[in-house]
């Protein structure tokens, strides 16, 4: 054999060595990533089964990672300076207030739109509390207008009013005497809430009525003077502003910045309240 041949022999015995030796090592590796996704494998499964038979394991292991998640997220929108991202809530819109005019009748409508350029206030809330008039004023068997005409003297259609002697909301109801009416909201702190306040304030309102036998002397006893000498004139600016907006539902024409015209009150004589009855059981007169 020639020294050429001799080369080239080993050259190819080197090569099938070579080949040789990296089909091994292939086979090897592969060997060891199947066996290691296997443990892999078995170790997900195990995790799994043991979060699986462990409920409050899994919720904590779960709460800590949704709330690194959220971390991450907040941290990031941080940084880039949109903070309101951060306050984003989809449903706040189920707290709010308010209602389209368009979805009032026409004369509940003229209300809205009067009540909001007389008070300047947004006619979105204010149809809502003129469509809760009319729905509330017809199951207590009280005009709708008396209602939000006592809202307007009361409160102006504020919802945080408060008075010097703790009468709160749109109707000025002393929540401390009628607390027990707000149970049914979920507590005193529902007189804030402009929808309950109505439905609280109607309640009481009808109560006094009732017990007065007309409405001028029950909207004396609303303003706790049905044991003084004068309301300061409360009732009368009530009734007042009620005949304007009889006459806005009526379809006449009323300006918003109209006076509020004295009204005289009736000369028939009224039942005396009961002795001892508590004085100001809503609110105090409006100056």
């Amino acid at each position: 054999m020639t020294a050429r041949s001799h080369v080239l022999s080993l050259s190819l015995q080197a090569r099938s060595a070579l080949v040789l030796f990296v089909k091994d090592i292939g086979q090897g590796l592969l060997v060891v990533s199947h066996n290691t996704l296997a443990l892999l494998g078995f170790a997900v499964l195990a995790i799994g089964i043991v979060f699986a038979s462990q409920a409050d394991l899994r919720q904590d292991t779960e709460s800590k990672v949704l709330g690194w998640l959220n971390a991450r997220h907040e941290a990031r929108v941080e940084a880039s300076g949109d903070v309101l991202a951060l306050m984003a809530e989809p449903d706040a819109i189920s707290r709010a207030t308010a209602v389209d005019p368009k979805q009032l009748t026409h004369q509940q409508a003229a209300v809205a739109q009067y009540l909001a350029r007389r008070y300047r206030v947004a006619p979105e809330p204010v149809s809502r509390l003129v469509k809760e008039a009319w729905e509330v004023g017809q199951r207590a068997r009280v005009d709708p207008t008396l209602i939000l005409s006592i809202m307007a003297i009361e409160s102006g259609f504020n919802p945080f009013a408060q008075s010097s002697v703790g009468a709160q909301g749109l109707m000025q109801v002393l929540t401390r005497v009628h607390d027990d009416k707000y149970e049914a909201f979920g507590g005193n702190l529902a007189a804030f809430d402009p929808i309950t306040n109505l439905r609280v304030g109607v309640q009481v309102l009808k109560e006094c009525i009732q017990r007065a036998g007309s409405i001028e002397e029950g909207l004396r006893r609303y303003v706790g003077a049905a044991n003084l000498p004068d309301d300061t004139g409360y009732a009368a600016r009530v009734l007042a502003e009620q005949d304007l907006l009889k006459m806005v539902v009526a379809g006449r024409n009323v300006s918003p910045n109209a006076p509020r015209p004295a009204r005289e009150p009736s000369s028939a004589p009224q039942p005396s309240p009961p002795n001892g009855e508590q004085v100001a059981m809503v609110s105090h007169p409006t100056p």
